[in-house]
């Protein structure tokens, strides 16, 4: 049996998450296998119920199980919390504890909602389908960083540091997943400039040895960031660190019209993986039934692909969207003229419904 703890998190995430639930469940008795989920909290929920983020309970829960399935963090209501104990730092120590360091984040255009994107369509194209393989663990998020007062005010610093063993593990990575796509690897840094870059450009360029059959190009993030917008079209997997991997990521997103159709997978050494859609908590629409379900329904097929090896459940979670955005249904984020507007529990029912 499958053990999958579940954290809703804050805001939209426990209506996100119990729709995904319905959709696994739906896999589960379609290809007749066991899976049990375990819920435990955290973020906000968590800082109101023990004053801490990511509290030993759900830290314990989470290293015994076989995967993990997250909703979102956050909300106004914690913004005045110290940083150390703030929601988002819950989710840091949540990718630690789990030794996270590959963050993959797809960002595919459904057709059914090309034209949901703010990009031409000729420069889409048909199908786009790119993957950002983001370093998770170090970099300026997880370098020393402080602040110090001098004669006219303060200074601050955040330090990025990178070793070779770090850079290796998420190539391999880029590398792997390139092979199961269209063997393309895009490494995107700075290294006109930043040292820890020339470090990357020189380790992934020897790594690359050991895979003849994939194409490595190079770009600085300046154009990277350009060329997302002017030419999506060239890239296919994008390797890169920490920092400008969250950066890019979320421009890559928006080509796909709504980050209410983006799912993640952050993943370490083991097939124990923590999978969660790259929207945030949206606490203005929660307990609303207006919440796009589908990045997080997305998740969790993305789940049974990486941690469990489950291509044609997988597959059949894949299809089940597309039959529904080809049935016209639509959540308000991304309603179209002449479809049918339908919320939360609709959609996920809907989705559940079409596997079968």
């Amino acid at each position: 049996m499958m053990k999958i703890v579940v954290l809703p998190g804050d805001g939209i995430g426990p209506e996100i998450i119990s729709n995904t639930l319905k959709v696994l469940k739906a896999v589960s008795k379609k290809f007749k296998f066991e899976i049990a989920f375990e819920e435990h909290l955290i973020g906000g929920c968590a800082i109101d119920k023990y004053d801490n983020p990511f509290p030993p309970l759900t830290q314990k829960a989470c290293l015994q199980a076989d995967s993990i399935l997250l909703g979102a963090v956050g909300g106004p209501k914690w913004d005045k919390v110290v940083s150390e104990k703030r929601p988002e730092a819950g989710l840091l120590n949540l990718r630690k504890t789990m030794n996270a360091f590959a963050n993959l984040r797809p960002a595919h255009v459904y057709p059914q909602l090309a034209s949901a994107s703010s990009i031409k369509q000729e420069v889409l194209g048909n199908n786009l389908d790119i993957m950002v393989v983001r370093e998770l663990t170090g970099g300026a998020y997880f370098g020393d960083k402080g602040r110090k007062k001098y004669e006219n005010g303060e200074k601050a610093w955040d330090l990025m540091m990178y070793n070779t063993e770090e850079i290796e593990r998420v190539a391999h990575v880029a590398f792997k997943t390139a092979g199961l796509r269209k063997g393309k690897v895009m490494l995107v840094d700075k290294a006109n400039v930043l040292e820890s870059s020339k470090l990357w450009r020189e380790t992934v360029t020897k790594l690359a040895t050991n895979y003849p059959e994939i194409e490595l190009k190079y770009m600085y993030v300046d154009n990277a960031a350009m060329q997302l917008i002017r030419d999506p079209k060239q890239f296919d997997v994008i390797l890169t660190e920490n920092l400008f991997g969250d950066i890019l990521s979320d421009e890559a997103s928006m080509l796909t019209g709504s980050l209410g159709m983006l799912p993640s997978a952050s993943l370490g050494f083991g097939k124990n993986g923590i999978y969660e859609p790259i929207h945030g908590s949206a606490p203005d629409i929660a307990g609303q039934d207006k919440a796009n379900p589908i990045a997080t329904i997305l998740s969790g097929a993305m789940m049974l692909l990486y941690s469990f090896d489950m291509k044609k459940e997988s597959d059949a979670i894949l299809q089940a969207v597309s039959n529904v955005l080809d049935m016209g249904y639509r959540t308000p984020d991304i309603i179209q003229p002449e479809m049918k507007l339908v919320g939360t529990e609709e959609m996920g029912n809907l989705i559940a419904a079409q596997i079968v």
